[in-house]
């Protein structure tokens, strides 16, 4: 009967997705029930360390949230500099790409565009949607332009990360432009700055008032620690968002979530803003330290909360992994992403996370 079953579902399934492989998360590779026994530390995911201090009410447990909630809008609204019709919340800046791509791309039909090396839920998004995919490949972490222009009039949605991920780097806001221009009259380019509070002064935001076909993510789960809240947002003109509005689910936003993300929007800036100067003092210092040993042939120039690194050898780079995941320090490899070769990447923790792995490296903890 399992075999019926399977055959079954494999018969009626849309054919691409049998075979598809999922975005394999941090969460996918190394489950927390896995840190049952000796503790991890988990600098895998980009998460900021520590944990958050909130208190939610259960008043309204038993109601449904409102479709967009007036404080979390509000909240958002006075944080980002724009209107309340060109925000709209999401889980997580993730389901903010499905519904770009779900409402500018027609299935079996049109294409979005990524630069590769690049987040890989775009791919896998469109992908599920049934949409193709054009990878024009970074060139020296910036974007190719002359490869762009000749994708003009091909590709409905743009993918830009800026910081990047898993670079680290920002592209320059002179580039996002240039493409922004070349696409103008026929795609859509998003910037994604789930990163962009580690330098906010990059953002794209004030690009949205000079071009109709500008869209950018954003997300709580970095510079304000709360990934586990699932909270994001997608800025955009308010048509965009009036149609991205038809495509999403009647709740996106549980009364928590709402609750808990308004209240680090209003009352705990300034313990984001000392957080983000904490990681990137840890960040430059663990660049530093990376760079003086013998196993390190490249840092990244990193513009988020990581640091991504390049070994000498797919030899040194399977060492380095094994001895931090003996020694329970789980960081992630993206040594099978185009142009990353036997790359690693660190998100940055706190100055005792940071210790603990460099010991670690260095030979003074488990063999």
């Amino acid at each position: 009967m399992p075999n019926l079953i399977t055959n079954l579902i494999t018969k009626l399934a849309r054919a691409e997705l049998v075979d598809m492989v999922p975005y394999q998360s941090a969460r996918r590779l190394f489950s927390s029930a896995e840190a049952s026994g000796e503790e991890k530390l988990w600098l895998n995911a980009n998460e900021a360390p520590g944990t958050g201090e909130y208190q939610i009410s259960s008043d309204n447990i038993n109601r449904y949230p409102d479709f967009q909630p007036d404080n979390l809008l509000n909240a958002y609204s006075n944080y980002c500099g724009l209107e309340r019709s060109q925000i709209l919340a999401t889980r997580g800046a993730d389901e903010g790409i499905e519904l770009i791509i779900r409402s500018f791309c027609r299935a079996y039909q049109d294409n979005i565009l990524i630069c590769p090396p690049t987040y890989g839920m775009y791919a896998i998004s469109a992908e599920n949607h049934g949409a193709g995919i054009v990878k024009v490949p970074l060139v020296n972490n910036q974007l190719n332009l002359t490869s762009l222009q000749s994708h003009i009039g091909k590709v409905k949605v743009v993918f830009l990360c800026s910081p990047g991920n898993p670079t680290g780097n920002l592209l320059p806001k002179e580039q996002i432009i240039q493409a922004i221009e070349l696409f103008k009259d026929n795609a859509i380019v998003v910037v994604d700055e789930a990163y962009i509070e580690f330098s906010p002064e990059q953002t794209s935001v004030s690009l949205l008032k000079a071009y109709d076909n500008v869209i950018v993510l954003r997300t709580l789960s970095k510079a304000f620690a709360l990934a586990g809240l699932r909270c994001g947002f997608t800025l955009a003109s308010s048509d965009i968002i009036t149609l991205l509005s038809k495509v999403i689910a009647p709740y996106p936003i549980s009364a928590p979530v709402a609750e808990i993300a308004s209240l680090a929007l209003s009352t705990d800036l300034d313990k984001m803003t000392k957080r983000v100067q904490d990681c990137n003092k840890i960040k430059a210092n663990l660049s530093t330290w990376l760079n003086e040993q013998d196993w390190c042939s490249e840092v990244f120039a990193s513009d988020a909360n990581f640091i991504l690194f390049r070994c000498i050898s797919q030899s040194e780079k399977t060492r380095i992994f094994d001895l931090l995941v003996k020694n329970n320090i789980l960081i992630r490899d993206q040594s099978k992403q185009m142009q990353l070769e036997n790359c690693l990447r660190i998100s940055i923790g706190n100055e005792q996370e940071i210790t603990q792995l460099k010991e670690a490296l260095l030979g003074n903890l488990r063999p």
